[in-house]
């Protein structure tokens, strides 16, 4: 099948398909050299940027180079990646139609600070390229923040320190 990199309206540049695709078919594999999680970490540390791709448990990671690391996400794909014996398969969720973007949804499940934020236009777009568990572990994260602060600025405000014990009170009172 025919497969062209170009630009794309969700992001930069896309993979678009120049052929028909059958549902079910394997479209392309992930490729590119393997490292470890950790060295992925490093390397890309201050890149905005990356094209790592996780493989089994993910402390292994496919650093993207080849066609497929142009497939944009969205969160109405009509792609979905598969393993199959350790290596990466995109494959057709639906027929495609000559000239239409390939798109899965990343579904990350890692990063720092950073919104992950999703650009795919979709009706059903969640606004960020992390799953729905990553959302849900982050929002709890961000509660249990939210709430310790809370606590802190109670307990600043009644007198006490962070561990709860009552200020002394300076010499004259102050």
């Amino acid at each position: 099948m025919g497969l062209l990199i170009r630009s794309s309206k969700i992001h930069a540049a896309g993979c678009y398909t120049t052929s028909p695709i059958r549902k079910g078919a394997q479209v392309v594999e992930y490729t590119g050299p393997r490292i470890g999680k950790r060295e992925a970490d490093a390397r890309y540390r201050n890149s905005p940027t990356t094209y790592l791709f996780g493989v089994g448990d993910g402390s292994m990671v496919i650093d993207g180079h080849g066609t497929a690391m142009f497939i944009n996400h969205s969160c109405d794909p009509n792609c979905e990646t598969d393993e199959r014996r350790g290596r990466i398969w995109i494959v057709a969720l639906r027929d495609i139609a000559p000239g239409e973007e390939l798109t899965y949804d990343y579904n990350l499940y890692d990063g720092d600070e950073d919104e992950a934020c999703c650009f795919c236009g979709a009706a059903c777009c969640r606004g960020t390229m992390y799953s729905p568990p990553e959302i849900q572990r982050r929002v709890r994260a961000l509660a249990r923040g939210k709430a310790a602060s809370r606590r802190a600025q109670a307990e600043s405000a009644a007198g006490k320190g962070p561990a709860g014990k009552r200020r002394r009170a300076a010499p004259g009172g102050r």
